[in-house]
């Protein structure tokens, strides 16, 4: 079962269910039977119960009478849901998905750096310089240069003072730990340390144009890492058949 840290069992096993339907693994209208699922987890009616609740309030599955629940098409998901953002880079990612967060980050992130630069406080200064110092301090530790970095535009957001804009906060953060995951994790990714500092160097500043300007080259490098990542990926795939995460068939029933 997948790792759900600091949500207990119950989060678990939200956790497998909806990483199943995002993956692929339950296709749409299977139907998943509870009885099934306690069985294979080794949990109560009362867990599975709740469990099945969040997915449907995910928008991933919906309960329908003398049929049970049953998986949604992806129209229905909520997409700007933070764990189904999340699930989209499972093993193996959704890259037709993270090229879809990466025009998000195009269309946010550079009027967002034009606005850090006009609003930005010392505490945000701080902040970002702070992420900064993390980021050079990970260089050799991939996990803690993902974290930096979401730290460091977090705070570029937050930087704006525009409410609305931190809030776009979980779309850009997932499309970016999942995109760093592969390129920082990798020793292909070219070294994003030139890139973030010009960046802090312009909300420093206060120089609104070279702010977006330097926003938007940082970008262009994101999205060629995402192209690399996603040419090694396939490179790397057997062709003869797509690896899957480990099922029990007479879990649900495709109709």
């Amino acid at each position: 079962m997948a790792s759900y840290q600091g949500r207990g069992l119950h989060g678990q096993i939200v956790e497998e269910i909806g990483m199943r339907i995002v993956g692929g693994d339950y296709p749409l209208n299977a139907t998943l039977f509870s009885e099934h699922l306690e069985q294979e987890f080794g949990v109560s009616k009362t867990v599975v119960r709740e469990a099945l609740k969040v997915i449907a309030a995910k928008g991933l599955v919906e309960s329908r009478q003398k049929r049970g629940t049953v998986v949604l098409p992806r129209e229905h998901w909520n997409l700007l849901d933070g764990d189904v953002l999340r699930w989209q880079g499972g093993e193996p990612p959704n890259f037709a998905f993270l090229e879809m967060l990466a025009e998000v980050r195009e269309m946010v992130e550079p009027p967002a750096a034009r606005f850090a630069a006009l609003r930005r406080t010392q505490e945000d200064l701080d902040t970002m310089q702070a992420a900064l110092g993390d980021m050079r301090a990970a260089r050799r530790d991939p996990d803690a240069m993902v974290a930096a970095d979401l730290r460091f535009h977090r705070g570029l957001l937050d930087a704006a003072h525009n409410e609305v804009l931190s809030r776009m906060e979980v779309i850009l953060a997932a499309g970016l730990q999942i995109r760093d995951r592969f390129v920082h994790h990798s020793a292909h990714g070219a070294d994003p340390m030139p890139a973030h500092q010009a960046l802090y160097d312009a909300i420093h500043d206060g120089d609104a144009e070279q702010a977006e300007v330097t926003v938007k080259a940082l970008l262009a490098q994101a999205a060629s890492d995402l192209v690399e990542a996603r040419e090694r990926a396939d490179r790397s795939r057997k062709p003869a058949r797509r690896t899957a995460r480990p099922r029990t068939r007479t879990m649900h029933r495709v109709d």
